[in-house]
């Protein structure tokens, strides 16, 4: 065997033995980011839910989904909400305070000192 040859042999060896052949790497999936602030759908024990978007506020029932108030909020702080609503049902203007206390968890007082929690959905 000539010596050009050879070399042109080991030559293509060593390139077949750098090739990879196991099966290709999975692709990193993102990881969803935890939501901040009170942008988004939240609920109450009694399964109505309140919808947070873009300075806007609405609350619907979740089996006809009527539309029970709607109004404004603005971010006071980042983890304090105030919310400038209408009742539709009972025709009254209120304001609400929220405490944003975890990311999942709104802690809310109305100005007649009612107070509720609302949980986030997921």
């Amino acid at each position: 065997m000539k010596i050009r040859t050879l070399l042109v042999l080991l030559g293509a060896a060593a390139a077949l033995a750098a090739c990879n052949t196991s099966s290709p790497r999975p692709m990193p999936v993102a990881a969803t980011p935890a939501q901040t602030g009170v942008e988004g759908s939240w609920s109450d024990p009694n399964g109505i839910i309140s919808t947070f978007q873009a300075g806007t506020f609405t609350t619907r029932t979740t089996d006809s989904n009527q539309l029970l108030a709607s109004g404004t909020y603005v971010n006071t702080s980042p983890s304090l909400v105030e919310i400038n609503m209408t009742s539709l049902v009972r025709k009254t203007q209120s304001k609400v305070n929220c405490a944003l206390v975890s990311q999942n968890q709104l802690n809310c007082t109305s100005d007649a000192g009612s107070q509720f929690t609302l949980a986030r959905r997921m």
